[in-house]
């Protein structure tokens, strides 16, 4: 009782949410902000381009963690007002900081979440009572796979679209390389400057890097 009344209880409860948060930090990258997509389309660059570890994993990884701390920097600046700065002040509940903290989170993932993956999730929840909820009242099991549903078909079509100048490049090499007689000479090796040229004059990084963020403004 004593160890609760000196505050020191306060303490280890911060300390034990504190730890689990940084236990969940890679799940919750993963699961609740723009991370998937970047890292999906970046992967799906590479492939288009021909480049199998040009460039890195880490360098890829590092690039699309920088960018999505860019595009979440709002919402963390959000949670940090509402609900960190006041459960640090002592003027919540660890319940209300986790309340709170979720709306934010909630708000982000329903804007980039199609109304027909939310209904999906709602639908196969089977609970008439998540039926009736719209918006920020939604639980996170029904918010957050509908926003990974979402990402991951957003990130494939941004993927396709980045497929078709490089492979309109490779039918090119390969009809040349046809024609004169070059049967032996793989079209990979011969295409895969002209893309990179192709990739590097339009500023194909900053391009990409711009229409990302864009997608969520």
């Amino acid at each position: 009782m004593e160890f609760i009344i000196n505050g020191q209880g306060s303490d280890v409860v911060k300390m034990i949410i504190i730890m689990t948060m940084i236990s969940l930090a890679p799940f919750l990258l993963l699961m609740m902000t723009c991370f998937t997509r970047i890292i999906i389309v970046f992967s799906f660059l590479r492939n288009a381009l021909g480049l199998q570890q040009t460039p890195p994993n880490q360098v890829l990884i590092g690039l699309a963690l920088f960018i999505t701390f860019f595009i979440m920097q709002p919402v963390l600046s959000q949670v940090n007002e509402t609900a960190l700065q006041p459960y640090n002040d002592g003027l919540i509940e660890t319940q209300e900081f986790l309340d709170r903290a979720a709306v934010p989170m909630k708000e982000f993932m329903l804007k980039q979440t199609t109304s027909t993956e939310v209904q999906l999730f709602k639908n196969l929840s089977a609970n008439e009572e998540i039926s009736a909820l719209e918006g920020t009242d939604l639980p996170l099991h029904i918010v957050v796979p509908a926003f990974m549903t979402s990402e991951l078909k957003r990130a494939f079509l941004i993927g396709f679209l980045l497929f078709i100048p490089f492979l309109v490049i490779d039918l090119i090499v390969a009809s040349t390389l046809m024609s004169m007689g070059m049967i032996m000479l793989p079209p990979v090796m011969i295409a895969l400057p002209f893309k990179v040229m192709l990739f590097v004059v339009v500023d194909g990084w900053g391009l990409l890097i711009k229409t990302l963020v864009m997608t969520y403004n």
